[in-house]
C-alpha cells in the first residue's frame, strides 16, 4: 500500500481530501498531513510518504519551493500540486521542476482517482523494474562470488571449523543471503557441496588405503563415528567395505 501526505493550510481542504476519496479501495492510505511547507519538510522524513498533494499557496513556504525541496530529497517522490484557476501557469512551471501532476481547485472526486490511478500505475512500474534490477543483481554476484567460495571450500574442507556461516563473514555476506545465492547458482546447498568435496576426497583416501580415522580428520571431519555415516550415506558402502574394494 503506497502512502499519501496532504499539504495546506486550510484544514476544511485537508478534511475534504481524507473523506472524498476511498483511499483503500485505490491500495494508498493518508499517512499524515501539514499545514505548510516548512511542517511537511519537518516531517517528511519520518512519512515517508509515495504520493504528495500540496497546495501551491501557503504561508512562510508555498507549494513550489516545498516541491523544490521534497524531490531534491527524494527525486522518486510522486507530487501533485492544488492550484486555484488563476495560480495555473505557476503549476505548470512545477512540471518542469519534476511535479507530477496539478489539480485544479475546487478539486473533483473523479480527477483526484485519475491522477491517482496513473501514478499508482507508474509506482508500481518502479517497484517491478527493482525487483527485477536485484534479480539481476544477484545473478551477476551469484556468477562472479559462487565461483570464488567453491574454490574456497575446495582449500579448506578439510577445516574442522569451515561451514556456512564462517564463510559467509569470510566473503562478507550475511549466510541467509550466501546460503540462497549458493543454491540458486549450484544446485545444491552449501553443506552437501561442502560434504561432496570431503567424500570425493574420502574416496581417494579409501583406496589408498588410509585408515578411517586419519581419513576423517584429513578431510575436515574428526569425529569419525560421524565420518563413517556420511560416507555411507554418500556412498552407499561402509569405509571399510569400500577400502578392501
Amino acid at each position: 500500500m503506497y502512502k499519501i501526505m496532504i499539504i495546506d493550510d486550510e484544514t476544511s481542504i485537508r478534511n475534504l481530501l481524507k473523506i472524498k476519496i476511498s483511499w483503500t479501495n485505490l491500495d494508498v492510505e493518508v499517512v499524515g498531513e501539514a499545514a505548510s511547507g516548512v511542517e511537511a519538510i519537518n516531517i517528511i522524513d519520518d512519512l515517508k510518504p509515495h504520493i504528495v498533494f500540496v497546495d501551491i499557496r501557503m504561508p512562510f513556504m508555498n507549494g513550489i519551493e516545498f516541491a523544490k525541496l521534497a524531490i531534491e530529497r527524494y527525486p522518486k517522490l510522486k507530487i501533485i500540486i492544488l492550484t486555484a484557476f488563476d495560480e495555473f501557469k505557476y503549476a505548470r512551471e512545477c512540471i518542469r521542476i519534476g511535479v507530477k501532476d496539478y489539480l485544479l481547485k475546487p478539486v473533483a472526486q473523479t480527477d483526484i482517482q485519475t491522477v491517482l490511478e496513473k501514478i499508482k500505475s507508474e509506482l508500481d512500474h518502479e517497484v517491478e523494474e527493482k525487483m527485477m534490477d536485484e534479480d539481476v543483481k544477484d545473478e551477476c554476484i551469484g556468477h562472479e562470488v559462487i565461483h570464488q567460495i567453491k574454490q574456497y571450500i575446495l582449500a579448506h574442507y578439510m577445516d574442522p571449523d569451515l561451514n556456512l556461516t564462517s564463510t559467509a563473514m569470510h566473503f562478507g555476506f550475511n549466510p541467509s543471503y550466501l546460503s540462497r545465492i549458493f543454491k540458486a547458482e549450484v544446485g545444491d546447498s552449501f553443506i552437501d557441496f561442502l560434504t561432496e568435496c570431503r567424500m570425493e576426497k574420502a574416496k581417494q583416501l579409501a583406496r589408498r588405503e588410509v585408515m578411517m580415522y586419519c581419513a576423517a580428520k584429513e578431510v575436515g571431519i574428526p569425529d569419525s563415528n560421524y565420518f563413517g555415516k556420511c560416507f555411507k550415506k554418500y556412498t552407499g558402502k561402509a569405509y571399510s567395505l569400500y577400502m578392501k574394494e
